[in-house]
């Protein structure tokens, strides 16, 4: 009875929100940003290797991976100078030729919003995808890809774009802040991606409260975790926060990884555990100060995310976050949380 009650007073809420705040929630909607990475025209028509480029609409980051293998490092910056934005985002790319090109699509950028991605001399930031479009989307790696042991990747959720991708307040609710706090955890043995790699809701309009933005999501973050198993690197950690652990839970079935946590979820669009179909270990966070805890854990007519991964019957394991503050505490240094996201990172907790 108080679970029908509940899903009745989610519904009605959720109806209150479409129909008497249409026009704020409507003014908050998003375009999910999807399809190949910009520059792709040019790269399709560019025949001056004498052969075809992998397609990024249709060949896999394994394709990938092995196209750039069987070219000669003088070929491979070649593609690089010529199609920055194209070889900065296609995954399966190797990482080097990543952060390079995107360092010359910053550099290229007049847009102010931008300037700080760069970095400065002597301190380049290593970039591992900058797409201009839209609000911007930015990944961004601490740590080197090239000899961790073990690597992590952090999702985050709403109103998160280059913008506010790594802004100065509130440090802990970003992917930078959240990436740069577990990697100072864990240390040289590792590296964290920051990866902001998909189109999130902004503010708590419909896009919140309903799955397609994080469906376009899991597509991308899918695609994004083959193709660093294409370049070699370790099967991750994957870390997700808030509307990020419905981007999580959408891709969980076809997503490379070791383990998936969410911390302070509204829901992963699952029944269980058992119902993301997943190999990896699945592992969840929320503090009682958390105002997510005040979220209806319902799914109605297509509204809301469905269980709390943190609830004991869905069947994650259970991360301790009693001393962490509020929704975006979790990452905060000296918490219990980022410990154990660390000793997951590393593979020490059980």
């Amino acid at each position: 009875m108080r679970r029908y009650a509940r899903t009745l007073v989610a519904f009605a809420l959720a109806t209150t929100v479409a129909a008497g705040s249409a026009g704020w929630a409507s003014g908050n909607a998003q375009q999910a940003l999807t399809g190949p990475p910009p520059g792709t025209a040019a790269w399709r028509a560019d025949h001056a290797l004498g052969r075809e480029l992998p397609d990024p609409g249709r060949n896999t980051p394994d394709e990938v991976a092995r196209f750039f293998r069987g070219l000669t490092a003088a070929q491979q910056q070649a593609l690089v100078v010529s199609h920055p934005l194209v070889v900065g985002n296609l995954d399966g790319v190797p990482v080097e030729l990543r952060y390079q090109a995107n360092a010359l699509s910053l550099q290229a950028s007049h847009d102010p919003r931008y300037a700080r991605l760069a970095g400065s001399a002597g301190q380049r930031r290593q970039i591992l995808a900058f797409d201009p479009r839209g609000r911007g989307q930015v990944a961004e790696v601490f740590g080197d890809l090239r000899t961790a042991r073990h690597v992590a990747v952090v999702v985050p959720g709403s109103d998160i774009d280059a913008g506010t991708f790594d802004r100065t307040n509130d440090v802990y609710g970003t992917p930078a802040g959240m990436a740069k706090a577990l990697y100072a955890r864990t240390g040289p043995g590792s590296a964290v991606v920051a990866w902001a790699g998909y189109t999130t809701p902004v503010g708590l309009g419909i896009d919140a409260a309903t799955g397609w933005l994080a469906e376009a999501g899991a597509g991308r973050l899918t695609r994004f975790t083959d193709g660093l198993a294409a370049d070699g690197v370790p099967e991750p950690a994957v870390f997700c926060h808030s509307y990020g652990s419905v981007v999580c839970g959408l891709a969980a079935s076809r997503l490379r990884a070791k383990d998936l946590v969410v911390l302070g979820s509204p829901g992963m669009r699952a029944d269980d555990v058992a119902d993301l179909h997943t190999d990896a270990r699945v592992w969840a966070a929320k503090d009682a100060t958390d105002w997510i805890g005040n979220v209806p854990n319902v799914e109605v007519a297509g509204l809301g995310h469905g269980p709390d991964p943190a609830a004991p019957e869905f069947g994650a394991r259970r991360v301790p976050a009693d001393d962490a503050r509020g929704h975006t505490g979790y990452f905060a240094p000296g918490t219990d949380s980022l410990r154990a996201f660390a000793a997951i990172t590393e593979g020490k907790a059980r």
